[in-house]
């Protein structure tokens, strides 16, 4: 049987109800503090995003080596991860989210609101995001209520300041856009070239190529950052250099099921 896709809203009971109050207080409206009017981005927590993580898995029955071994992410990383001990990198949460076909929207949707099919406009307000604060960079992630969504918008803080080694280089399919909104960056590619960004600046690249970011500005660079999914086209290629058949040609279907030869848009998993 064909695994389908998770969504946030099978884990919602796991999320933890910040507005609980005791006592003779129970019944009280929140009060909204001066932040929360500024409009600051919701933070998705280590402890909650680990427990995310650890029901996708106990949804499918999987032990830590098995997702290990689909992910390429070690065992250790994903325990530590799923114990809320430890950040990761974009690189190693998209690669368990695929492992998982738990789309991106699911994983880092806001506590309590589940993500839903894209089928609209979405719209995120100012300072209304989501936050993951990952290894070298914090990540607010746009659009989250929509699920299956082609692209991950990002508003980024770049907080690396050097090159530590080769594990600071990412990797995952797709192409990935940055845009300069403040400060200035450099990003780094495995193969030793390094392009400067200033404000204003923008850089289209294959993100399957080892890439990282580094603030070379006094103050941290804030990027806004737009990554899509594997192309049919990128997965193909792959494919083929791994020796796979490649797909058959699409058949012909009753009218909407097939757009300019290819299938309708669904939910597919990152």
């Amino acid at each position: 049987m064909r695994a389908q896709n998770l969504r946030f809203s099978e884990f919602a009971h796991l999320q933890p109800d910040h507005h609980q109050r005791s006592g003779r207080n129970a019944l009280a409206a929140p009060k909204k503090s001066s932040a929360a009017a500024a409009g600051v981005p919701k933070t998705l927590d280590r402890a909650t995003f680990g427990k995310r993580l650890r029901a996708a898995r106990k949804h499918y029955g999987w032990t830590l080596a098995h997702l290990a071994e689909l992910s390429g992410v070690s065992i250790t990383t994903i325990s530590r991860a799923e114990r809320g001990q430890l950040a990761l990198s974009y690189e190693k949460f998209s690669a368990l989210g695929r492992a998982l076909r738990m789309d991106m929207g699911s994983m880092f949707a806001e506590a309590g609101v589940p993500a839903t099919p894209f089928a609209g406009p979405v719209l995120t307000r100012a300072g209304k995001g989501v936050v993951y604060r990952g290894v070298a960079f914090s990540y607010e992630f746009l659009g989250t209520s929509a699920a299956g969504k082609q692209m991950s918008p990002i508003l980024g803080t770049v907080h690396a300041r050097r090159i530590e080694g080769p594990e600071d280089f990412a990797r995952h399919p797709g192409e990935e856009f940055v845009y300069v909104l403040s400060g200035s960056i450099d990003v780094h590619f495995e193969d030793g070239h390094v392009t400067q960004l200033r404000r204003g600046d923008s850089l289209y690249f294959d993100s399957r190529i080892g890439h990282a970011y580094v603030s070379v500005s006094r103050q941290l660079a804030k990027v806004i950052g737009v990554i899509t999914s594997e192309s049919s086209m990128m997965r193909q290629a792959r494919e083929a250099e791994a020796g796979a058949p490649p797909p058959p040609p699409p058949r012909a279907g009753p009218p909407g099921r097939v757009r300019g030869g290819r299938p309708a848009p669904a939910a597919r998993a990152r």
